[in-house]
């Protein structure tokens, strides 16, 4: 190809040399925007949540402009700070944020340092709400038994004997003190009792969701079933299967089996028939009987 035909393609006129100028702009500065600019710290807000900051924002200066009005806060516990309580602090959606994320993964902050270090908020803002932390007393009592303790008069020290506490008498705040127990999965335990009517068995605690095998080894050590309780037992030949599919170690499907195992074979006599049929937890059957009248 001559060197007059290979020219013909560069070129230009002077509206296209314009454009490809205008082109190179475009890319320079788009170039120059990916480089200087953070995206990492940018983060999705739902709009449900953007009208309600902004609307709380409105109820808020309402507030303050009322002379009576005195804003307090309480002491708490930083582990179950919610959105609007974060918000009220001074806390960004993103440093609450973090610490949800944190908790999801079901572990909890111990101290101010490391609320800060999960949430990342500033010293200044750590200083105003880190005198308003309560930390549950486990917490207070694991810090302080780091150091060395001095005994006036030489010898050994007496271990303290834990005292068992009845778990079908345990209270909220009883089982918080356990190393691992917040505020959520201690309601998941005292809701469990109470819709069985009470635990028969500490076996039970592997059946609370979120329970580790460590925890479950600290509540062993600290409670215990002294009595069976006085529940109301289903009455297994009679129960509908609605009754049947309320019982928490019974699904839908699974009632559904047990009260065609029972029209077709009869009274279910004891817990071995229930073994039979398919699905049935066979693993927990000791306890469940417990809960059933064959009657």
């Amino acid at each position: 190809m001559h060197l007059r035909g290979i020219r013909s393609y560069f070129a230009f006129s002077a509206e296209q040399r314009a454009g490809i100028l205008i082109l190179f702009a475009i890319i320079i500065v788009l170039q120059s925007v990916y480089y200087f600019f953070d995206f990492s710290s940018l983060q999705t807000i739902s709009p449900n949540k953007q009208k309600w900051l902004s609307m709380q924002s409105k109820i808020d200066s309402l507030k303050e402009s009322n002379p009576k009005y005195s804003k307090k806060i309480y002491l708490f516990n930083p582990n179950f700070i919610t959105d609007y309580k974060g918000y009220k602090l001074g806390m960004s959606v993103l440093e609450i944020d973090r610490l949800l994320d944190y908790r999801k993964e079901n572990k909890y902050v111990n101290s101010p340092k490391e609320f800060q270090a999960v949430t990342q908020i500033s010293d200044s803002l750590l200083n105003v709400i880190a005198p308003y932390f309560k930390f549950p007393n486990w917490v207070k009592n694991k810090a302080e038994s780091r150091g060395y303790i001095k005994y006036e008069k030489m010898g050994f020290a007496k271990k303290e004997k834990i005292v068992l506490i009845d778990i079908n008498r345990a209270t909220q705040e009883d089982l918080i003190k356990i190393y691992g127990i917040g505020e959520a999965i201690s309601l998941r335990i005292l809701k469990l009792k109470e819709s069985l009517g009470g635990f028969v068995s500490m076996d039970q605690m592997t059946d609370v969701w979120g329970l580790s095998p460590e925890v479950v080894a600290n509540l062993n050590s600290h409670f215990k079933v002294y009595t069976l309780p006085l529940v109301n037992k289903i009455a297994i030949n009679n129960a509908s299967l609605k009754e049947i599919s309320q019982f928490s170690y019974f699904r839908y499907a699974l009632a559904k089996e047990i009260v065609t195992y029972r029209s077709m074979n009869g009274d279910i006599r004891n817990i071995e028939d229930l073994t039979k049929i398919k699905g049935f937890p066979v693993d927990k059957a000791n306890i469940i009987a417990l809960y059933l009248d064959f009657n």
